[in-house]
């Protein structure tokens, strides 16, 4: 079964890609990243079929190139530099950076290795790529479609009716169902209701003329952990400043689980507190989690009505409009969904992630605040961090 061309444009891919490698660009191409792919579904099979697919889509994504138009739309978005949009006009996909294989057993292993300014860039398109071959191969894609086509009527229904009141941005690329269907949702979100603020994916922001979102992931703390100079439990602090130093205070939603929200608090002064617009959720209680944010800024005076909370930590609508409820009044509310916004069918979507784990040779991790989300391939390294982690915070209350 050969399938059409996924991924058409290198603008199909999440904005924060961009925005994390224009820092990159600027002050770490010292840097190199291997990053490793992972099913967390059990009992998930890959055929031969479907990694030779997986191969044929990556061996045409590394032949794409900017457009002019594409590039001329990336200069329109306020804060991504000149001097970037040039580096992008010459930097295209390569091949060799990246490794597909499959073991007996079915499972798919994928390996990115390379820069890091151009290995980051493969996560988005892989996933995509990978899901949709999967899907696509692996059921009777029509009646996936037909699924899917219902839940999304009932949405919008939900919407219009005033059952969801909600604003929210589509962030679905990476667990999407096929980029046609992804297209099909953003469209109808844009034209049908009045919910939707914008989404991640830069190439249909472009299309349908909506706000591109996004800000920054957990591997652009991450990679902080891989530089010598910058001690463990200090990553967030090296994080925040640069991306300040970059954007000068715009484009400002800090991510707070990388090393764990009570971590993050220690280095979310009053400064960042004042230069962040806000700060965005994905892992733990998200009620517990925003309480607990709404409590900090009132530590350093700053009214939480005047700060966003986003929430992005595998959404569906009817918890997305339970949280609004909760914080509405209380502060600035907005959601990103994905999962159940582009994959939402008949059959279970993959939980798939292609996560840093390597920097300079060196390892690194999420050290989420929900155990099961943590990821790292060296346990002693895991076990070191937390260590760290902990040792600061302890120090913090002793003071």
């Amino acid at each position: 079964m050969k399938l059409d061309p996924i991924v058409i444009s290198l603008l199909d891919t999440d904005l924060y890609k961009f925005n994390m490698d224009q820092v990159i660009f600027h002050k770490h191409t010292d840097l190199c990243g291997q990053y490793y792919f992972k099913c967390r579904n059990e009992n998930i099979v890959f055929t031969e079929e479907m990694v030779e697919e997986i191969k044929a889509q990556v061996d045409h994504l590394c032949n794409l190139k900017f457009t002019k138009d594409e590039l001329d739309y990336l200069r329109s978005i306020r804060f991504i530099k000149n001097d970037y949009v040039e580096f992008l006009r010459l930097w295209h996909p390569i091949r060799d950076y990246v490794t597909i294989e499959r073991k007996d057993d079915g499972e798919l292993v994928v390996v990115v290795d390379g820069p890091l300014f151009s290995a980051m860039q493969f996560e988005i398109y892989l996933l995509e790529i990978i899901n949709e071959v999967y899907f696509r191969m692996s059921f009777d894609y029509d009646t996936l479609l037909a699924s899917a086509k219902e839940r999304l009527d009932a949405k919008i229904n939900a919407m219009n009716d005033g059952t969801y009141t909600f604003p929210f941005a589509e962030f679905g690329c990476r667990r999407r169902l096929s980029r046609e269907w992804e297209d099909e949702v953003v469209r109808r979100f844009v034209r049908e209701t009045k919910n939707c603020v914008g989404t991640s994916n830069v190439y249909l922001a472009k299309k349908y003329n909506v706000t591109p979102i996004g800000t920054y992931a957990h591997e652009f703390v991450q990679m902080y952990q891989g530089i010598d100079s910058i001690p463990l439990a200090y990553t967030n602090y090296y994080a925040m400043k640069d991306w300040y130093w970059e954007y000068d205070g715009d484009n400002g939603t800090a991510l707070t689980d990388t090393v764990t929200t009570d971590l993050f608090l220690l280095d979310f002064n009053r400064s960042m507190v004042n230069n962040y617009s806000g700060v965005r959720h994905d892992s733990g209680d998200p009620y517990e989690w925003g309480e607990k944010i709404i409590a900090h800024y009132k530590k350093y005076g700053v009214d939480p009505k005047t700060k966003l909370l986003l929430f992005s930590d595998s959404l569906d609508f009817d918890r997305a409009q339970k949280l609004y409820e909760y914080f509405v009044g209380k502060t600035k509310v907005s959601f990103g969904i994905g999962t159940f916004v582009s994959n939402d069918t008949a059959e279970e979507a993959l939980n798939i992630v292609i996560k840093l784990q390597y920097v300079n040779g060196r390892p690194v991790a999420k050290l989420s605040d929900v155990p099961g989300k943590s990821m790292c391939r060296d346990e002693a390294y895991l076990e070191y961090l937390k260590r760290s982690v902990d040792f600061r915070i302890e120090r913090q209350k002793n003071k």
